[in-house]
Order: C-alpha cells, then structure tokens, then sequence
C-alpha cells in the first residue's frame, strides 16, 4: 500500500496481534463454539482449518464484533472486541465468505462508498482506490460496473475494499470459495503479497491444499471444539513425537551419524548419499541447537532443513470425521 495510506499505529503494544481465550458461542443449547482458545502473533498467517459448519465463519465474525460471544474474551491489537468494538474495526479488515456488492455501481464507486465509510479525506480515497486496484490487478476494470464483473474478479473486488482503509489485520472468510481453479491461484497469490506486506491474517478454509503453502501457523476446529492450534511443525511434531529433520553433509557422513549419535534428542537416523534423515525430539524452534552442535563439532553442511510438513495428513489425523 501507498506511504500516504499508512496510519499512525495507536494499538497498544501487544506480542498477540489477536488473541482468543475460552470463548464460546451458543444458539441456544447448541455450542456452534465450545472454549475455544488460540493466539495469533503480529505479522503472522494463521490458517483457520475446518469442515463446513466446524465453526470457522462464526469465530470470525465474532472476531469482526459482528457477534458477540457467549462467553470467554477476545481482543485484537490490544482492544477488546466486546468492549471495545470501533477501536477494533479501525484495525481490522473483513472480507465475509458470501460478499455483497452493489451491481449498479462502477468499480471505483463502490470502493469510493466504503473509503467514505471509514472516513478517508478525499485525497485519501483517491490514493487508496488506486492502491488497491493495482493491488488486485483491477486497475483496468475502473470504470466498469460491478455487474459486468466475473465472480473471480468480484471476489479480488471484495478483497479490494477490504483492503481501502489499510488494516493492520484482515480477517479473511473462505476467500476462495466457489472460483474457478485460475481465481484461486489469483487470490492465493494475492495473500502471499499481503503476507509479504507484513499484514497479520487470519484466513479460513476447509479446502487444505488453498493454505498449505503460505500459512505459518494454523488451527483445526470441528464441531466447535478447536482440536489444534499452532505453528505447523509443532504440530507435526507433538503428532509424530519428533521433528524430522533434513541434513546435507559436504564431508564424511559417517562422521556426521556419530556426532548425532551423541546427542540424546536424536531418536534415529538414516542415510541416503550425502542427505540425512534425522528424529529431532525436541520443539520445531530448537532445531537450531543441533545445526550449531553439528558445525561445532566440524561436520561440513550443505543444508539443514525441517521436512515439510503436509497439511492434509494433520488434518485426517486430528479430526474425527464430525461434522457440527
């Protein structure tokens, strides 16, 4: 985003951009979210993983203080939501997972109304409606009506004026769904460039393969019960009881299996040319330990990497298969 669209950052100092303790939402008797309690922190991409009806757009629009929850606390960038809402929606940028837009509008309208909405000057909604159609690559489509729009295009619409006041945190509602394989990897790549931006997101989605390549952290729910939350590898780790990790040896690799022979956190080993698998029993942030105990001890390195951990395979093993 532009330099001028930047705001004065009057947040409270936070290490959690968004935070989320024991809150749960009832219709009724019906727990649509049961204690559910996670943290995401400044400039990190949380994926919000679930079934349909798991809970996700729920929680969401709690988040966005457009339902207030039944119990338990919220807050985002230090404000809380329940009792400090306008605080909260200054800092926030919602994108629903059924987006409304006025068909009769051009494009440049509509996002001027909601520039106006959170009461942009003039010359800041002009530089801003540039922004963010350059930014979602609608640049050309100005001065179209919003009716003549495809629904990919729409929906980067939708994101567009998400994005007109600059928020430090987009809470982002199943932003792919119903597109086309082509829209999806347009929005996906537009996500990463927000990610790129330093924005804090929180995106949700049932489809795994949509976050797998840009999420840091994620949380799985499932019938209102949030089964897991976390940074990925952590996750892998405490399903799996080991990190595993990747070493590429420059020397002598039967060196290398001695020097992490040595250590009690290495549970097993095996060897393939020059690339040693590794059981790190340890947290995924530790790891740095054994690369620097392994350079210590002289083992030359050509690389040292965390395997990749693969969504899909977390999810099938954590959830149940119920849906709310």
């Amino acid at each position: 985003m532009s330099e001028n669209l930047q705001k004065e950052d009057t947040s409270p100092r936070t290490t959690s951009m968004v935070k989320l303790e024991n809150v749960s939402k009832y219709y009724k008797d019906f727990p649509a979210v049961n204690d559910i309690s996670f943290e995401i922190a400044c400039g990190e991409v949380f994926g919000f993983i679930g079934p349909n009806g798991a809970g996700k757009t729920t929680t969401i629009k709690m988040l966005s203080t457009l339902m207030m929850p039944t119990a338990g606390r919220m807050s985002i960038g230090g404000y809380d939501v329940e009792r400090e809402p306008y605080e909260v929606r200054r800092l926030i940028g919602y994108m629903p997972d059924i987006f409304g837009v006025y068909e009769d509008l051009l494009v440049w309208e509509y996002l001027d109304y909601f520039a106006s909405l959170y009461r942009l000057g003039p010359e800041q909604r002009k530089r801003g409606i540039s922004d963010v159609l350059e930014l979602t690559d609608l640049t050309i489509k100005r001065d179209a009506q919003v009716m003549s729009l495809s629904r990919g295009m729409k929906q980067r619409l939708c994101l567009a004026k998400t994005l007109i006041h600059d928020p430090e945190v987009l809470l982002l509602d199943e932003p792919a769904s119903g597109l086309d394989p082509h829209a999806r990897i347009e929005i996906r790549e537009l996500i990463r460039e927000l990610c790129r931006m330093g924005k804090t997101v929180l995106v949700s989605s049932h489809i795994l393969t949509e976050l797998a390549d840009f999420c840091t952290s994620i949380g799985i729910i499932e019938a209102g019960q949030l089964l897991a939350a976390g940074r990925i590898d952590d996750i892998t780790a405490q399903l799996a009881g080991h990190v595993l990790l990747e070493i590429t040896v420059k020397g002598d690799t039967a060196f290398a299996l001695e020097v992490l022979a040595e250590r009690a956190d290495i549970q097993r080993t095996t060897c393939d040319g020059r690339v040693i698998k590794a059981e790190f029993d340890g947290k995924a942030d530790d790891v740095d330990e054994v690369l620097e105990y392994l350079v210590g001890r002289g083992v030359r390195l050509l690389g040292f990497n965390r395997a990749e951990a693969d969504l899909e395979d977390i999810f099938l093993k954590i959830t149940r298969g119920v849906v709310a």
